[in-house]
């Protein structure tokens, strides 16, 4: 399975202001010196020295992040973040397009909604959308924010095939298994799952972790122990999770100690916070490297979720 990520920040979509490009383009050049420009191969040498922040944006979108198969045509969604306007985008120049969507939603806080209203293929009637929650009156709460005065235009005016389903058990969508698992946050949270081949990926965002995800449960173990790929909310320091206690999301380290602790290989660092620039945000992905290499904890890679990422597993 293909993981795409569309959006990656928390709250609502933060712009790439133009005064952030050029404040990296002054770091890069504060730093260069008359022998880094004499030659092609010194030229090479000063930029693989730079920090990876300089050389892009995490981006600005809120959540949103595709799951495709190498045998199935349908694409799996989660959540509608105005990542999914960027997904919608890119269907317009995929060589192999998408016509089939399956659109799981974590909870209906409105940075995790708002791009429904402008995803392109929703508008095309030879596309089917297929929405899953395991919350009822789905249909209505999705219906409720396109509604005047919040927006012009009804999901009537939507010319795709839509499917509203009550998500009471696992799913199976072309032979891959989706399951849930409630998380903590203020409303309420769910992450979900993806089995394919016995490869595990799940996504986690929005949950502020507490002792009993870290227990050896039965639950918690068939839901997490060995996952392949973990996509959790990192959006804290341990500082300000503990400033910040109930606000429904998690400290980094909190988020390394989970994944060690259910035998996870590989956690991508996600919904950043939307104050952070992007060296703060990188420096976050240092710190918990360093903490790894600390606590001298082993079998675990760890990547900091930005837009555009792809990942194989």
């Amino acid at each position: 399975m293909k993981i795409h990520f569309w959006g990656v920040r928390g709250s609502i979509p933060t712009p790439v202001s133009p005064s952030r490009i050029k404040s990296k383009i002054s770091a890069i050049v504060e730093q260069i010196t008359p022998e880094d420009l004499a030659t092609a191969e010194s030229r090479e040498r000063f930029l693989a020295g730079l920090p990876p922040w300089l050389f892009g944006t995490v981006g600005g979108n809120s959540p949103c992040v595709s799951v495709t198969f190498d045998d199935a045509d349908e694409m799996i969604v989660f959540d509608c973040g105005s990542g999914l306007r960027e997904l919608g985008m890119a269907q317009v120049f995929e060589k192999r397009k998408t016509n089939h969507f399956h659109i799981f939603l974590s909870h209906f806080h409105w940075d995790h909604l708002q791009g429904l209203p402008f995803f392109g293929p929703a508008y095309n009637p030879t596309a089917s959308i297929e929405f899953y929650s395991p919350v009822g009156g789905l249909e209505k709460i999705l219906g409720g924010q396109m509604t005047n005065p919040y927006f012009p235009v009804s999901m009537d005016v939507m010319g795709a095939k839509r499917t509203f389903h009550y998500m009471e058990k696992d799913v199976e969508i072309s032979g891959h298994t989706i399951g849930m698992k409630k998380m903590n946050h203020p409303g309420g949270s769910y992450a979900y799952c993806v089995d394919e081949k016995g490869k595990r990926f799940i996504y986690a965002t929005d949950t502020e972790l507490t002792p009993s995800d870290f227990e050896k449960n039965d639950e918690n173990a068939a839901f997490f122990s060995g996952a392949d790929l973990l996509v959790i909310d990192c959006q804290y320091t341990l500082g300000e999770a503990i400033e910040k206690y109930n606000w429904g999301h998690s400290a980094f380290s909190l988020a390394v100690d989970f994944a060690v602790n259910w035998g996870i290989r590989h956690m991508v660092m996600f919904h950043h916070d939307p104050t952070y620039d992007d060296e703060k945000i990188y420096g976050l992905l240092q710190s918990a490297r360093w903490y790894l290499e600390r606590m001298n904890l082993k079998g675990i890679d760890l990547t900091l979720a930005y837009e555009g990422l792809e990942i194989s597993i």
